[in-house]
């Protein structure tokens, strides 16, 4: 069975700052990447919303290069990949468990999917749908040196299980995710979709997450906490207490076109509640 193909390639080549098709080279990769995080922000308001999660790729296209969205790892990095293998790139989706944040040793659900790329016989992990720590660059799979990226630095440690990704945070090494190669099909990523986009204890459907890149800067909003994280400097903080203001900024900061719904609205501002009564 044939992959699907983009049926928009121009226009995303134009968000990511592209006239012409780029060669399939290193720097081309972490070119893409780097933009895309930029371009495209994480963030998972159709989740609140209450409507499907579409992740096939047509869906995908629509929403974020006609609808001003972005989108979660089974949204954005099903659209990447598709770019990647449309500019001749060899590289397919595998899945991985988030355990960042959880204790050491934490096995999770397979709710992640990002790409496995190969490059002139190096392997190397691509991921532009990892919320506020998404790695900004490729990162060479067979090693388990330090990694710079335009952002963090990461590192990936082979075990018996397969990979864990881990960020340098605070001078601490922290587990983002494991991941492994095993094959992936379509039925993988939409059993893992589902699962974080209805299950009622998934943090998907239970707070508002979003996060998009820049040069130097990270900007996330968890709920009302909105931070700005700069390299090198203390990050700033602000907790935004009224709906409009934060209706505002997701269109400000973060770039996207907010769908008019009434039940978006209404759960955005029970999520930011607790703020104001604080």
């Amino acid at each position: 069975m044939s992959e699907p193909r983009l049926t928009n390639l121009d226009l995303y080549l134009q968000r990511l700052g592209y006239s012409a098709a780029p060669a399939p080279t290193l720097d081309t990769l972490r070119q893409l990447q780097l933009r895309h995080t930029g371009a495209f922000p994480f963030e998972n308001l159709t989740t609140l919303s209450g409507e499907p999660v579409l992740i096939d790729l047509p869906s995908v296209e629509q929403k974020i290069l006609h609808q001003g969205r972005g989108g979660y790892c089974y949204e954005l990095n099903n659209s990447f990949l598709a770019l990647l293998q449309a500019l001749g790139f060899e590289a397919r989706g595998i899945s991985g468990r988030v355990v960042m944040g959880q204790p050491e040793g934490a096995w999770t659900a397979r709710t992640h999917r990002l790409s496995l790329v190969t490059l002139d016989g190096v392997h190397y992990i691509s991921d532009v749908g990892f919320g506020g720590m998404v790695p900004t660059a490729p990162l060479i799979l067979d090693t388990d040196a330090e990694q710079p990226t335009p952002h963090e630095a990461y590192r990936i440690e082979h075990h018996e299980d397969g990979y864990t990704l881990r960020a340098k945070v605070a001078d601490e090494w922290r587990a983002m995710y494991i991941f492994d190669l095993q094959r992936q099909e379509d039925i993988d990523y939409a059993v893992g979709n589902w699962y974080v986009s209805t299950y009622p204890d998934s943090s998907f459907a239970k707070q508002l997450m979003v996060a998009r890149t820049g040069e130097g800067w990270r900007r996330t909003l968890n709920n009302g906490s909105f931070a700005i994280h700069r390299i090198g400097s203390e990050s700033e903080r602000r907790q935004v207490t009224d709906v409009d203001e934060l209706l505002g900024l997701l269109e400000s900061e973060f770039g996207l076109r907010v769908p008019v719904n009434a039940r978006l609205r209404q759960v955005l501002e029970r999520l930011i509640e607790p703020a104001e009564q604080g």
